[in-house]
């Protein structure tokens, strides 16, 4: 014996156990509250006939036909047969483009993916049909030979991406001769072949291989993916950086789906052309492309057909069902008994009315305790009463709303925003606005309680959007109309008030800051003068070109006073020549016996040696080397071949 349905037995082995301890555990507290209501010696004359043996006998046919019912869902089979089981349909290859074209986003996730679930779609169609994969760029390989497997086929799909072939482009007379090789020769059945591709080829003569597979037998259905408007093509490395796939001559590509080609393919071959961007594309090419052509038989195989016995636990099912209704609880009694048990009759009826007259007062004593409090003004004793009652009910809306008014009524403002809060998950919409309404008044008195304004301002703020609330569900709320302009007012004043306050604070802290600022200008005027002094030298330190300009100030200084040195040494040297002649004069000597000792001094405006080789030294300080930087040369961009 086998299971169609194995893990339902899972599920047989859980619930039949716990059935019998629940039925066990109802009928023991079903007796526990039956001792507390009622005496021993009343029991005994209620229960006459009542056979305890039976009741645990019903329960037994209830647990068996729960367990028959599961056993019957795991489908038991016992016997089998063979059967011969031949299998006829079309040999069906799909060529999926893998190219970087591919990747453009104008149809939805983006080419590939969208072609990838088409060709899944027309998997779950074609369930009788053998299917093949081929993958093609700038060249194609047999990703999948022809098979029944769907596992196989799905799991060859969901590999394909842009870089599972090396080579870059679109071989579209690749991807038509790779498929021819996928087909028997000796096969009759039909040979199809399924392109999805955006229609850009990048190599010449795939109308001859159409032509050449329209003679060979093959029939090709073209499939166009994208839009003929195109788009951009990016592409995202490793790191997550997106940039643009760009040609030769550094121009961003914009990929577009060539519609005239993919349908000249088709016709050369006797198939047709369709756009994916239909819903039913799939659908359509299955309907009116493959399934009017005649199917072969591709196999045939000998299975074993089991016999289903799911009817033998059905059928136990259905006698324990019947067994527990039909077998009573009580046992045939003697005529006195059941004389007795009539005359006894109202008095259980007499205990079952009091009963639940004394469980409707027990429920009803609370609330209405709660009100009676609330009526009279003690509003504190009725929220507590309330909060008992949340206990309870917490999910009672309107419990929370009492609560929340009772709480409002005794100054708890903070404690009734948060029952009313928990009230606005009343399904009742004019509940629901009306603890809309008491929360933003709530909201408001909280506000006015506040110290600080800035916490005053955030439950004011809260206290117009809960009216605005209340408003959207009953417009015609004068109260709630009042409020809310008497509320945004009151909020405008406070913000005024604010600005006003935040003012005079800056105008005080103006008036801190200038009294430090004169407070220290005292010292500060005091070491005025070293701290310029202590400027200059950092400017000089700091600055090259003010040290420059400092030593060429120097260096004018010292020509003009040298020059003057040289006029005055000139005009002394003039008066000694002078004076010498009128000695020589009066000596009887001559003017040129002067000994070499008394040489000629420079003429004016000349510079003598040591004044020279002071001025040489001073610039020695300031020689700088010369840099030379070369240019930089541009480096040739690499030629990008046609890759997409």
């Amino acid at each position: 014996m086998t299971f169609a349905n194995p893990e339902m037995l899972w599920l047989l082995a859980a619930a039949a156990p716990l059935l019998s301890w629940f039925l066990w555990w109802a009928w023991r507290r079903k007796q526990q509250l039956v001792a507390q209501f009622v005496q021993s010696r009343l029991l005994a004359q209620l229960t006459i006939g009542i056979s305890p043996a039976r009741q645990k006998i019903r329960l037994l046919f209830l647990v068996g036909a729960v367990a028959a019912a599961i056993l019957a869902l795991a489908r038991p089979q016992w016997g089998f047969d063979y059967e011969e089981v031949k299998q006829h349909g079309l040999d069906i290859v799909v060529a999926n483009d893998t190219s970087r074209s591919m990747l453009a986003e104008d149809v939805r996730p983006n080419r590939l993916k969208r072609a990838k679930f088409a060709a899944l779609d027309l998997m779950k169609i074609s369930k009788s049909d053998r299917l093949g994969l081929v993958a093609f760029a700038g060249d194609a390989f047999l990703q999948c030979p022809l098979t029944l497997d769907e596992q196989a086929f799905r799991q060859s799909l969901e590999a394909l991406d842009v870089g599972i072939i090396p080579q870059g482009g679109t071989a579209l007379t690749a991807a038509i001769d790779t498929a021819l090789t996928a087909f028997k020769s000796e096969g009759n059945n039909y040979k199809i072949l399924v392109l999805f591709t955006d229609g850009e080829d990048h190599d010449s003569g795939v109308l001859q291989a159409a032509e050449k597979a329209a003679r060979a037998g093959l029939r090709i259905f073209t499939i166009g993916v994208g839009t003929p408007s195109g788009e951009l093509l990016r592409v995202t490395d490793e790191t997550g950086v997106t940039s643009y796939v760009k040609d030769a001559q550094g121009n961003a590509v914009k990929s577009r789906l060539d519609e005239t080609l993919l349908q000249q393919i088709a016709t050369e071959t006797d198939g047709f052309y369709l756009a994916l961007r239909a819903a039913d594309a799939i659908e359509t090419l299955y309907r009116e492309g493959l399934a009017p052509l005649p199917k072969s038989e591709i196999s045939s195989r000998l299975i074993r057909r089991f016999h289903e016995r799911f009817q033998w636990p059905l059928a136990l099912v259905i006698v324990l069902l019947l067994a527990e209704m039909l077998l009573p609880e009580r046992k045939r009694v003697p005529r006195t008994e059941g004389v007795l048990s009539a005359a006894n009759a109202e008095l259980r009826k007499a205990v079952a009315a009091c009963l639940m007259l004394g469980a409707c007062l027990a429920a009803d004593a609370s609330p209405g305790k709660a009100s009676r409090q609330y009526e009279t003004g003690r509003f504190q004793d009725a929220q507590k009463e309330y909060q008992k009652l949340l206990e309870k009910q917490p999910e009672d809306a309107r419990l929370h709303y009492n609560a929340g008014a009772a709480a409002y009524r005794a100054g708890q403002y903070e404690q009734a925003s948060k029952s009313f809060t928990e009230a606005l998950t009343a399904a009742d919409l004019a509940l629901q606005q009306r603890a809309y309404y008491n929360l933003g008044d709530a909201l408001f008195r909280l506000g006015e309680q506040a110290q600080e304004l800035n916490e005053k301002t955030q439950h004011w703020e809260k206290s117009v959007k809960q009216f605005e609330s209340a408003l959207k569900l009953n417009a015609g709320d004068a109260d709630a109309k009042y409020n809310l302009e008497f509320v945004k007012k009151k909020l405008e004043e406070l913000k005024q008030q604010q600005a006003k306050q935040q003012q005079q604070q800056q105008q005080d802290q103006n008036k801190k800051d200038e009294k430090k600022q004169d407070r220290k200008d005292q010292p500060q005027n005091q070491s005025k003068d070293r701290q310029n002094q202590s400027k200059e030298k950092q400017d000089k330190q700091q600055d090259p070109s003010k040290q420059d300009s400092a030593k060429q100030d120097q260096q004018k200084d010292r020509q003009k006073t040298d020059q003057e040195r040289k006029q005055d040494s000139a005009g002394n040297e003039q008066k000694q020549q002078e004076q010498a002649k009128q000695d020589q004069g009066k000596r009887g000597e001559k003017p040129g016996d002067q000994t070499e000792s008394n040489a000629q001094p420079p003429a004016a405006g000349q510079m003598t040696i040591q004044q020279a080789q002071q001025l040489l030294d001073s610039q020695k300080g300031e020689e700088q080397a010369l840099i030379f930087v070369p240019a930089k040369r541009a480096e040739p961009k690499n030629r990008a071949f046609k890759d997409w």
